[in-house]
């Protein structure tokens, strides 16, 4: 028996969740500064992207989102590494990090607002402190977790401390890096929306932020759509990087499915 593909099923169950949502909003005649209709939402956006107005504030979130999940990373490789591999560097610089980590992201928005201006750089600094650390996490627990007993093989074998890293802790890191990449992209991207919530002048951030001074409910919604689309562009982009530099890693191979009859296909 022939079995439907799975991106059918997944198309099937959105068209039947917006079809609710359409039909609860009807019914219960529900006002659209509330809830509004699926049907307003998507000509909303519509409007939005054929006007421009949402490309040009996408265009500039987008920007602030990789920027900083550019230089969160970069931050997060490089402390992470030096966590990692000397236990001075742990002692003394880990406990602040970790502190640091503590404090609400949200909460130190206004400061590096004043700090950097309404700028760029001020969401560029947001999303980058907002995305650093699951990638420095990653990157330490992936260093760490090179099979000892082969760090012990290739220094039998004379094998320098930089070989080592080169050729083992490197190459036994990078399923935890590349996963802390997807979790810091998303983050760059929340902590730019943040950043534009507070102050700025430009950005899906700032068009929400209107849209709630006209009680534009529907606007809101498809600013939201586009910034879950955006969030899954970007997530997707990371993903087929993984796939084709990692294809080694077995972490990555699909469970074959298993239909009711018992046979793998």
């Amino acid at each position: 028996m022939s079995h439907p593909p799975k991106s059918l099923l997944r198309l099937l169950l959105v068209l039947g969740v917006l079809a609710a949502w359409e039909g609860a909003v009807r019914l219960s005649q529900m006002p659209a500064y509330i809830l509004p209709a699926p049907s307003k939402v998507f000509l909303a956006l519509y409007h939005g992207i054929a006007s421009m107005l949402y490309i040009r504030h996408l265009w500039i979130t987008l920007i602030e989102a990789i920027l900083g999940f550019v230089a969160g990373s970069i931050v997060a490789l490089v402390l992470g590494t030096l966590i990692a591999l000397s236990q001075r560097g742990e002692y003394f610089l880990y406990p602040f990090i970790v502190m640091f980590q503590a404090m609400p992201k949200v909460a130190l928005a206004p400061l590096i607002i004043i700090w950097f201006g309404l700028g760029l750089s001020s969401k560029v600094a947001q999303a980058a402190l907002t995305a650093f650390f699951p990638l420095m996490v990653n990157t330490i627990v992936g260093l760490r977790s090179a099979d000892e007993d082969r760090v012990s093989l290739m220094r039998s074998l004379d094998a320098s401390e930089m070989q080592i890293f080169r050729m083992l802790r490197i190459p036994s890191a990078m399923p935890f890096i590349f996963a802390g990449f997807e979790i810091a992209m998303m983050l760059s991207l929340i902590g730019a929306i943040v950043a534009e919530f507070v102050g700025a002048q430009k950005g899906l951030g700032v068009l929400i932020m209107s849209m709630t001074f006209t009680m534009d409910v529907a606007g809101q919604f498809s600013v939201l759509i586009l910034l879950s689309l955006l969030g899954l562009l970007l997530h997707t982009i990371i993903v087929v990087i993984r796939k084709r530099l990692l294809f080694w890693d077995t972490s990555q191979k699909m469970v074959p499915d298993v239909p009711a009859d018992g046979e793998l296909r």
